[in-house]
């Protein structure tokens, strides 16, 4: 398979088909799954050439739609090239950029136009977007609704830069009130400031110091304050990165009174251990943070019951100046990790050991994020219709992550120097190759998704 050809049929002895994984055929027309077929149907309808990747397993493309690619205004931390060939070298096919941390933030439709502009002829993937909610821009939100955007986001907390404020409660309802009627999602960093007994000044370099600064009483109060209205207004609503597993019980009680509420967490958060990170290793800092291992096997279960409904990247790079290397100070670090590339490694790795099936990861992994944006009639499923969007992959093949690897603009991660166990070959997107065995198409291929919402009553 040559980067950048596109391709017609696909054989594998393992294709994820609905509630199986069989040997088919997958016949591709137009850049759509036009049929999968049995071994022995498929000469009859396949007058192309039929690309045979033997025993590599074939599932849909990963649908990632938690992504700031920072692009306008901040591309020396990431931009649309190189985290879309990211993308691309993971299994990635589809990505949902954030509304920040670019400049302008997607809050007006003049700046989604702007973002839009910025992204055209850089992606190779299909990229979609998040509008932001913040104080004083309801008004903006039906315009972008209509322009395509797959939802909103706001903070309950600081969100690390200063030209996207939190909202306040007055804020929300107004919000809330907009987004009624219109079928669009509002989602939450789930963190507020609450008064708890203050941490006893640590030492900045160790990780328990940041640790004890971000209690799960703060994601437990927020997530309290988004069932509420979730409930009250009936408008879908979404929890980012959940890495505390006290608020689960609250999530559970709202959906059983009816809140259109989801939920995800992060490869982090199922992968890392508050234990286990060195003192001034700021590369693992993120918010919320990381917690300890009872915790991330209270998310493991979690996802096993069905309470957490996917797993995304929150692929949040920086330059590494910001993530003060050279102090070690957490204090002062950028909170952000950076994974898009190796999500789909990192979930296998430890969910395969866990009792997780194939099934389970193309559910957490590829249908319910599609389902979030309303991406779910083209995305997110191997089916006749939908988009030929495959990641090829080599469950069983264990890999190092090493620097010359990671196409993200800036290396680090927290995730340098481990042992992988899941590979990716090849990522077609939409029947086109973008990436085959370490090398990308010499162009970008992926195209803009605009989201169709309903059209609302006037207010």
């Amino acid at each position: 398979m040559e980067p950048g050809s596109t391709v017609s049929a696909v054989r594998s002895q393992r294709v994820l088909c609905r509630e199986e994984i069989r040997p088919a055929v997958i016949v591709i027309k137009e850049g759509k799954i036009h049929s999968i077929l049995h071994d022995s149907e498929a000469s009859a309808h396949t007058a192309g050439k039929v690309v045979d990747v033997g025993n590599s397993l074939i599932m849909p493309g990963i649908v990632d739609c938690h992504v700031h690619v920072n692009e306008p205004g901040r591309t020396s931390w990431e931009g649309y090239w190189t985290a879309t060939q990211a993308a691309a070298a993971g299994g990635v096919t589809t990505i949902v950029d954030m509304p920040l941390n670019s400049i302008p933030p997607t809050t007006t439709l003049r700046n989604f136009h702007e973002k839009l502009r910025a992204a055209t002829g850089q992606c190779f993937v299909d990229t979609a977007f998040w509008g932001g909610v913040i104080p004083g821009n309801k008004l903006e939100l039906r315009p972008m609704v209509q322009a395509g955007v797959a939802g909103f986001k706001c903070f309950l907390i600081h969100s690390g830069v200063d030209e996207f404020p939190h909202v306040s409660d007055a804020d929300l309802h107004a919000a809330m009130k907009q987004l009624q009627g219109t079928g669009s999602v509002l989602l939450f960093h789930a963190e507020r400031e609450v008064q708890h007994a203050a941490a006893e000044k640590g030492d900045p370099h160790e990780y328990s110091t940041f640790l004890r600064s971000r209690p799960d009483i703060m994601e437990l109060e927020a997530i309290r304050t988004v069932t509420q209205l979730c409930l009250q207004y009936q408008v879908r609503c979404h929890i980012v990165h959940l890495s505390s597993a006290q608020p689960l019980e609250l999530i559970r009680a709202a959906r059983k009174a009816g809140a259109p509420l989801t939920v995800e967490t992060t490869h982090h958060y199922l992968n890392l251990c508050a234990e286990n990170i060195p003192a001034r290793a700021t590369q693992f800092k993120c918010c919320p943070p990381i917690r300890d291992t009872a915790n991330r096997e209270l998310l493991w279960s979690a996802l096993k019951a069905g309470d957490i409904d996917m797993v995304v990247s929150d692929h949040s790079p920086c330059t590494p100046d910001l993530k003060c290397l050279d102090s070690g100070d957490f204090t002062q670090a950028w909170g952000g990790i950076s994974s898009l590339q190796f999500g789909l490694s990192l979930f296998w790795t430890s969910a395969s050991k866990r009792g997780l099936s194939f099934f389970d990861a193309v559910r957490l992994l590829c249908k319910e994020p599609a389902q979030l944006c309303r991406l779910d009639d083209q995305k997110g499923s191997l089916i006749p219709g939908h988009d030929a969007d495959l990641v090829i992959w080599d469950p069983e093949k264990e890999f190092t992550v090493n620097e010359d690897d990671i196409h993200h603009k800036n290396k680090l991660t927290p995730y340098l120097g481990l042992a992988l166990q899941g590979k990716v070959k090849a990522t077609i997107v939409r029947g086109k190759v973008v990436y085959s065995h370490g090398s990308l198409s010499s162009k970008p291929l992926g195209k803009h998704l605009f989201i169709q919402h309903k059209t609302p009553s006037p207010l």
